[in-house]
């Protein structure tokens, strides 16, 4: 789940740790030398390569615990350099005891080594050998005390039996204890060396496992050897033990905060098989000795028995752990794919999540940012669904090659994508998000052709106490509000906007109470023939009167009808409601009623597979005409995808006539004219406004080549938003034939514009006065359905 591609190599060799090995290789072959070449009354010299050797094992140890970065591996050398301290004391006593003549093991010769082994045996503490359970607890202290007891019995009764007469019993005991936690080390050592969750280098594990064997080796033959194994082992066993310490921590030096490759064998296995073996010839050994040929049959054959009994439960045992370790694989693997997108390979939502979570519980900085690629529908509409895949897996990719080692990138679903950052600062975060939009705006390319694609973030440093849900929230909905400003832009989130989000649901759900209950109405906003003076149509127009709050603007609800998806039912209220109504005036006004009624419909009404027999279901109801009714879209719904042209060109086929709402604001408009079944073009009112006084000869010149545009066409072109007499009177001279407005009429009550239309002439033709006061200029909001 990390980001970067670049494997950390081993760090350079510590010049520090190279020189103790050195040192300790240089003693030792002093050390041998000295034993080729010695002298019997040099004991001293004998000794000090112990002593050197042991004082370099515990500077390594000691020097690796600093240089590691991860907690339990500094916790694990710095034990190992105390177990390091503790042989250097034993090589101090046994110089001691050489010097005075002494050729048996001294009791605080035997307490440091004992003290030596249990601090190493404590540092693995800090490498989970299980996944310390109960039950694992349980085991592991069987495993030792089967170890220990096996040990005792064998150091009891053949070993010591076997020791020379004049060995005093406290050198005999002492001796034992320390064979005894020798086996037990061995086992320990050697099943850590095999962990596979420990962060110490199993190599170097590896090599501490040889530890117990070289001081097992060395009691065995203090204890049974003869003088030349003796003589050898007594000065050999220290520099052996310390060397391999030193070199353990070589190697962990070389690796140090490295990943480490586990070991698949331990000596575990086979001690128990042998600990088994021994107890049972030792039973043997004791029980037959005095019976006769009968009964030490009966007890051989009992032993024997019990010892494939247990033998084979330990085989059971080693079939289990197979077993397990395959349950354990295949859960790995479950995991992983329960955490990892198909089709990019990055984390998915749940990994992420997760990711998240850890860094969060652990206290450590972290912002989430929420990536979407703009209008990626379109591509997808466009192409299909394999090449937008390819798109898909291109960004996926630019996205991992581009983070850091410490960040993580995830694939949430569709064209989502989510960074997980570890910091908490705001410009880090925001220098990040115009870092991975360049990545997204990359051209990239399928087989058949290339693409710029943009994307917007939603940003959010998560504080104190937020959970990994409520940052990735945080995040979605600072992403929202990029999508709102405009896309290809970046949000970091501010608490407010959990606020405004909080207060959008609210709306929504009262909305829909709205929409079932009846607090809904219909307004109409006259289209005037700017010629004759006469009423041409009319648009239908949702308003909102909540029955707590009063008046709710069509700029507050139509947005949360988009976003929650309450605009289908929404426009499906409306262009019933007017069809309906437009069937009634029909009925009661005859020919002075308008012919047609316009109503916005919203993109998502348009991608709606049914909209099209719903419409013509409503006209059929109704006993309307295609004729009379015109359908208002936005540009930026045509340009929707094929699904949305697909249902245009049903309605227009179906004889619906279709109107460009907005005309002018969008950035494709002349080819949408060629490729869209338009029938109404009207114009935009931010071209309206100041149209008269001239000042603005933009404004001039772009209604002026609409009105030949639309003449040109054939088409017919209405003028939004007339405020003023002057400006009708321009549009008019420019030739509009149509046009609305509050100065001709605001949204108006279906009686009110029923009688409206009953009057042959609203205002004048030209140059006639206009008996319409002149209202105050106002922004209508026209909701797409």
């Amino acid at each position: 789940m990390r980001g970067s591609d670049d494997t950390p190599g081993p760090p350079p060799r510590d010049r520090t740790l190279t020189v103790l090995l050195i040192v300790g290789l240089a003693a030792l072959a002093a050390v041998l030398g000295w034993l080729a070449w010695r002298e019997p009354q040099d004991v001293l010299l004998g000794n000090a390569g112990g002593t050197v050797i042991a004082a370099c094992a515990t500077a390594a140890c000691y020097r690796v615990s600093r240089l590691a970065t991860e907690r339990p591996v500094s916790s694990f050398w710095r034990l190992w350099a105390g177990s390091a301290a503790a042989l250097l004391v034993s090589t101090l006593s046994s110089t001691v005891a050489a010097i005075r003549g002494d050729a048996d093991m001294p009791p605080y010769e035997a307490a440091s080594n004992v003290l030596s082994l249990v601090l190493a045996m404590i540092a693995f503490r800090h490498v989970p050998i299980t996944s310390r359970s109960r039950l694992d607890w349980v085991r592991m202290l069987l495993d030792g005390a089967a170890v220990i007891v096996a040990g005792s019995v064998f150091f009891g009764y053949v070993v010591l039996r076997t020791v020379p007469g004049g060995t005093p019993l406290a050198t005999r005991v002492a001796a034992g204890v320390v064979g005894i936690c020798c086996l037990l080390g061995l086992v320990i050592f050697s099943r850590a060396a095999m962990s596979s969750a420990g962060r110490v280098d199993p190599l170097a594990l590896g090599i501490l496992a040889f530890e117990p064997v070289v001081g097992l080796a060395t009691v065995l033959a203090f204890l049974i050897g003869n003088d030349l194994s003796v003589t050898l082992m007594s000065y050999l066993g220290y520099p052996l033990v310390g060397l391999g310490m030193s070199l353990a921590a070589y190697r962990q030096g070389r690796v140090v905060n490295v990943p480490p490759r586990h070991l698949r064998w331990s000596f575990a296995d086979p001690l128990q098989f042998l600990s088994v073996a021994v107890t049972a010839v030792l039973v043997i050994m004791v029980s037959a000795r005095d019976l006769d040929l009968r009964g030490r049959a009966v007890i051989v054959g009992a032993v024997l028995i019990a010892a494939i009994i247990v033998a084979r439960q330990l085989l059971s045992l080693r079939e289990n752990n197979r077993a397990l370790r395959g349950i354990r694989r295949q859960q790995a693997e479950l995991e992983r794919l329960a955490l990892t997108d198909n089709l990019t390979g990055l984390a998915n939502r749940t990994g992420f999540l997760l990711e998240l979570t850890e860094r969060l519980d652990a206290g450590r900085p972290a912002t989430a940012m929420f990536i979407d690629v703009d209008d990626f529908k379109m591509v997808n509409d466009t192409l299909g669904p394999a090449a937008a895949d390819q798109l898909l897996r291109q960004i996926a990719q630019r996205l991992q090659d581009s983070v850091g080692g410490d960040e993580c990138v995830a694939r949430l679903g569709g064209d989502e994508f989510a960074v997980l950052l570890p910091t908490d600062r705001p410009t880090v975060a925001e220098a990040a998000a115009t870092r991975f939009q360049t990545t997204v705006g990359r051209p990239v390319h399928t087989a058949e052709q290339q693409f710029l694609l943009h994307a917007s973030v939603g940003i959010a440093v998560a504080e104190t106490g937020e959970t990994a849900d409520e940052v990735l929230r945080n995040a979605d909905i600072a992403l929202y509000a990029a999508k709102e400003s405009g896309k290809a832009s970046w949000v970091r989130f501010e608490p407010r906007m959990r606020q405004d989000m909080t207060a959008h649901a609210r709306l929504a759900g009262e909305l829909h109470d709205a929409i079932l209950g009846g607090q809904l109405r219909l307004l109409y906003q006259p289209v005037y023939d700017l010629v004759t003076g006469r009423m041409h149509g009319c648009e239908a127009l949702v308003r909102w009167q909540h029955p707590e709050r009063g008046f709710i603007s069509p700029a507050d609800f139509i947005p949360v009808a988009e976003r929650s998806g309450l605009i289908v039912p929404l426009g499906a209220w409306v262009l019933r409601e007017a069809c309906a109504q437009l069937a009634e005036w029909r009925a009661t006004l005859g020919a002075d009623a308008v012919e047609a009624v316009n109503v916005n419909v919203a993109v998502r009404q348009l991608r709606e597979s049914g909209f099209v027999d719903e419409v013509a279901a409503v006209l059929s109801d109704t006993g309307l005409q295609p004729r009379h009714l015109i359908i208002e879209v936005t540009e930026s719904s045509v340009a929707d995808g094929p699904q949305v042209t697909e249902a245009l060109e049903a309605l227009h086929e179906m004889g619906v006539r279709l109107a460009l709402d907005d005309f002018g604001t969008g950035q494709s408009s002349l080819s949408l004219l060629r490729a869209f079944p338009v029938d109404v073009l009207k114009l935009d009112k931010s071209f309206v406004d100041g149209i008269a006084d001239g000042a603005d000869r933009g404004r001039l010149a772009v209604a002026a080549a609409v009105a030949q545009l639309v003449e040109y066409l054939q088409l017919k072109a209405v003028a939004e938003g007339i405020e003023s007499q002057a400006q009708l009177e321009r549009l008019r001279d420019m030739g509009y034939r149509y046009g609305q407005g509050y100065f001709m009429a605001k949204p108006l009550p279906p009686a009110e514009c029923g009688t409206r239309m009953a009057d042959a002439i609203w205002y004048g033709p030209p140059n006639s006065p206009v008996p319409v006061p002149v209202s105050p200029t106002r922004t209508e909001t026209r909701p797409p359905g």
